[in-house]
């Protein structure tokens, strides 16, 4: 689990900063870069070869059926992916690092409203707390005054509500694909095992690509790739560069949010994932000179504190438990075992 938060923290920074750079230097097609954060999976395949799979997982009478109904998912999911990606391209590209990370924070709250309806996820005092101090961290974020000016690049008004809408919309899309990714584990692919994680990352993702690559012809867009690796400001190479880097940390952290995902919950994956946020506006502001500002460290501090009171939520769902197992040990009563998953949940 160490091992699968550690791939969500550091490939969702990597990719957050790469993808601001390659605007801030030039880059101006959204389709390339929506692109590179799914067309990276071709570097999971070796892994496919050194991980195990459950044969028995189907049933034989059933195994066309259930094969049939999980492609179909992976197509469904493939295509939403494709969706959610455009709508985040949109929203880096005319927000500041920091602003975008932020809003990004709401994604928990959808999450926990999707777990309610679709994982049976139950609330709490704390959990409704956590929810209500990240939505104001995120809603502070529309009375910025100098956000546009945040970055190194100045937008007008109207592309900042633009970028803003975008990011709310696809942090909304992606609180909804974890829940429906642990309802496919669940019912779908019924098994816990490293292959299951990658071929998941890998499927859908192929799947996006080719919708995105369709995109980006349709769109037009292809035509113009090369005059903008031309007119990088770091060049030729430092452009491909970004793009293959960008790619890779995209997959990381897929990997990463799929396996903590079918390890604990949807929601404990989006929790590591909002524990992330503040280490990519410290980097912003260190490495590509990005202001943080008194409202936005103020819109910081709460979702920091909204993730805390979530964190003190599973810790007395964990002494609740360990009560409940010692009590049974000491009167001699057997007790059924428990879920690990289930027992990482707010309850």
């Amino acid at each position: 689990m160490l091992l699968y938060s550690f791939f969500v923290l550091a490939g969702q920074s990597v990719g957050t900063i790469l993808g601001r750079v390659y605007y801030d230097n030039g880059g101006k097609s959204n389709w390339m870069a929506t692109l590179v954060q799914v067309i990276g999976f071709p570097v999971l395949i070796p892994f496919q070869f050194f991980t195990t799979t459950n044969k028995n997982n189907f049933n034989d009478n059933n195994t066309r059926r259930q094969k049939l109904h999980l492609a179909t998912f992976y197509v469904a999911i493939g295509i939403f992916l494709a969706v959610d990606c455009m709508l985040y391209s949109i929203g880096l590209q005319y927000l500041p690092v920091t602003t975008y990370t932020l809003l990004c924070a709401s994604q928990l709250g959808f999450n926990a409203v999707f777990s309610l309806f679709l994982n049976r996820q139950r609330f709490t005092p704390f959990i409704i707390n956590s929810l209500f101090l990240l939505t104001v961290s995120s809603a502070l974020l529309v009375f910025e005054p100098d956000t546009a000016a945040g970055g190194p690049t100045k937008i007008s008004k109207r592309k900042y509500v633009i970028g803003f809408v975008c990011t709310l919309a696809a942090s909304a899309g992606y609180a909804i694909m974890l829940s429906l990714t642990q309802l496919a584990f669940q019912h779908l692919i019924k098994k816990e095992t490293t292959r299951a994680i990658v071929d998941m990352t890998i499927y859908q993702n192929l799947v996006a690509t080719v919708v995105i690559v369709v995109g980006l012809f349709a769109a037009g867009d292809w035509r113009r790739l090369e005059a903008e690796m031309e007119g990088f400001k770091t060049g030729r190479v430092s452009y491909l560069m970004n793009l293959f880097w960008t790619a890779v940390s995209w997959q990381v952290f897929g990997v990463g949010c799929i396996g903590l995902i079918f390890k604990v919950s949807s929601l404990f994956s989006n929790v590591i994932s909002i524990l992330g946020l503040p280490a990519a506006p410290v980097l912003a502001v260190i490495f590509i000179g990005e202001r943080l500002t008194g409202l936005k460290a103020v819109s910081m501090l709460l979702a920091v504190w909204g993730f805390v009171s979530y964190i003190y939520q599973h810790y007395l769902d964990d002494l609740k438990r360990k009560e409940l197992e010692r009590s049974g040990n000491d009167a001699g009563v057997e007790l059924p075992l428990v879920d690990e998953r289930a027992s990482a949940r707010p309850s």
